[in-house]
Parts: C-alpha cells; sequence; structure tokens
C-alpha cells in the first residue's frame, strides 16, 4: 500500500486561536503513537490565524483507524464548539 498524505487546514474563532492550539498539541502525541502514524505536524499559517495539521500515514487502512480513534475523538469534542468553520 501506499502512504498517504493529509493537509488539514483549521480554522479557530476570533479570541479562541489558543484554546484550539493548546488541544491540538495535547493530541499529537497520542496520534504519534497510532498504528501507522509516521507524522502529526502542527504548523501555524503565514497569515491569518488558521492551524495547518501535516499527517503522514503509511496507508489509507492506517488513516482509517486514526478517523475512529479516541484522540481524534477527543480533539474533535475539545475543538468543534472553538472553530469559525468545518475542517478544510
Amino acid at each position: 500500500m501506499s502512504e498517504v498524505i493529509v493537509v488539514a487546514t483549521i480554522s479557530p474563532q476570533e479570541g479562541k486561536e489558543a484554546e484550539v492550539k493548546e488541544a491540538i498539541l495535547t493530541a499529537i502525541d497520542k496520534v504519534h503513537g497510532e498504528p501507522g502514524c509516521e507524522l502529526y505536524a502542527l504548523h501555524e499559517a503565514a497569515v491569518g490565524t488558521d492551524f495547518v495539521m501535516i499527517e503522514k500515514w503509511e496507508s489509507a487502512d492506517a488513516l482509517k483507524v486514526h478517523g475512529g480513534a479516541p484522540a481524534l475523538a477527543e480533539l474533535g469534542a475539545a475543538i468543534g464548539p472553538l472553530l469559525a468553520g468545518p475542517l478544510d
């Protein structure tokens, strides 16, 4: 199987940037422990307040498992109400 690269843009509500960033940072170690995770890295946009996650998974199957993993569910619950819109 081929590696899968994911680029996700996260747009926090104005004034909620620090809370969103902290929740993401908390999730990173948990996600790195998931099978097939090769990279789960937070970046801040050069312009604006968006965050960008760069993810590298060993396979589409590993990414699929991540989609139902506790770490992602916890992250979604933590940041969902703090976002300006859906993830891109």
